[in-house]
């Protein structure tokens, strides 16, 4: 990766722009661009957010542009796509629909010259991501899905909430699907040192509680979707932390959406898994030790993926 640190955002909706937001905000980028269909309101939304720029970390380029502006880019960033209906409408479903959309985006990015990194965020992620691979043709560390990277922060959230301990120093993951099949590995999941099983008993909690925190992490955007239309702000954050981490080369470790060749036991599909993210993309994936349920939840989620890809969206592509 060069040292421009310059990042290309398709798709200038609310997702994109609440990340384009935060990375204004967060700095750490020379140049931010801006592509949407909607080539006036792009213009608009990079005029506003350049206005602010004399408040930020560091000086910044922001604009409006075009496909040809990715030829130079470390990282392109997509969120474009229809969004998730109000209603109860999953993430799956949403899938024969922007794949069309995934695909003509991908190719155009690629025609560009494009080398660097692709973040994924469009609905429904993991499918998404893998369209975006098998567009085009880049290894499987260089294209990034957002995964259950927000699921793994409200989680964090939700337990800091309960236990009143910082979300720092939450080490749990949300892993699967970025959806309804997702799971946590209690097993692995830690307050420090001190695994949050053994703590939720200390504090006279039930145990069986841990999987009600979990199913509020599910429905935490249906009922944001039903409060409020939509959700940005979340994903927006989470978005610029990795945008961070691939930049900074951070070697750190972040629930993401990849390829798996054999990790847990199951192969082709893109699923969220925690790995380590570096300026390369994924550098490695991390294996944690599953038990037995936990390994069976991965496997059902993995099969959901695999299945609707290769019966939905592999013929998609060769239309």
């Amino acid at each position: 990766m060069g040292d421009k640190r310059k990042v290309v955002l398709v798709g200038a909706g609310m997702v994109g722009m609440s990340m384009a937001y935060s990375l204004v905000n967060r700095g750490g980028i020379n140049e931010l661009v801006l592509i949407d269909i909607n080539k006036e309101k792009t213009i608009g939304e990079a005029m506003d957010l350049a206005h602010g720029v004399p408040f930020a970390p560091g000086k910044i380029e922001i604009k409006a542009g075009e496909y040809e502006d990715c030829e130079d880019a470390d990282i392109v960033v997509i969120t474009a796509g229809v969004p998730q209906k109000q209603g109860g409408e999953t993430r799956l479903e949403l899938a024969k629909t922007n794949t069309k959309i995934m695909k003509d985006i991908t190719e155009n990015i690629v025609k560009s010259g494009f080398n660097g990194v692709f973040v994924v965020a469009s609905n429904p992620v993991d499918l998404m991501s893998h369209v975006v691979q098998k567009v085009s043709g880049f290894p499987k560390s260089k294209v990034i899905g957002s995964g259950t990277l927000l699921d793994t922060a409200r989680l964090r959230y939700i337990i800091s909430q309960k236990l009143n301990i910082s979300s720092k120093n939450i080490h749990a993951y949300v892993m699967g699907e970025h959806g309804d099949s997702s799971f946590v590995p209690w097993s692995q999941a830690f307050a420090g040192c001190k695994g949050l099983v053994e703590m939720y008993k200390e504090h006279g909690k039930k145990v069986e509680e841990l999987e009600d925190v979990h199913q509020e992490v599910i429905n935490a955007a249906y009922e944001i979707i039903e409060k409020k239309k939509a959700t940005y702000y979340g994903i927006g954050i989470a978005l610029s932390r990795l945008i961070t981490a691939i930049l900074d080369d951070e070697n750190t470790i972040l629930t993401v959406s990849t390829l798996q060749e054999g990790e847990y036991g199951q192969s082709g599909m893109y699923i969220g898994v925690p790995a380590i993210i570096n300026n390369g993309g994924v550098k490695e994936i991390l294996k944690l030790n599953l038990n037995k349920q936990e390994q069976a939840k991965f496997d059902k989620s993995a099969k959901l993926l695999k299945q609707i890809m290769d019966e939905e969206i592999y013929p998609l592509l060769t239309e």
